[in-house]
């Protein structure tokens, strides 16, 4: 990780404890439209700096990091979903 990145995150209205992280608040362009339409109509949650410096509660800093920038988002999903759901969920991100 560089310099600090601005995330803005989002909470799934389908499942729950999933969170998307984005970039731009309000801008889902870079996410898949089948990942949204498991996700749901997501609902915004909070937003915060990501640095080296940050400990997150159930990611790893630098994963979540790589993802926004190469990707533009990073899915946080619940770890009591099954297995299957999670493979599926992950497949997305």
């Amino acid at each position: 990780m560089s310099k600090p990145l601005t995330c803005f995150i989002y909470r799934s209205e389908r499942k729950a404890d999933t969170y998307l992280y984005l970039l731009e608040k309000d801008n889902f362009s870079s996410v898949p439209d089948a990942l949204l339409s498991i996700f749901g109509e997501p609902e915004f949650s909070f937003e915060f700096e990501l640095s080296q410096d940050r400990q997150l509660a159930k990611e790893d800093p630098a994963e979540v990091y790589a993802n926004l920038n190469q990707q533009g988002y990073h899915l946080q999903i619940a770890d009591d979903l099954l297995i299957e759901q999670q493979l599926a969920l992950r497949s997305l991100n």
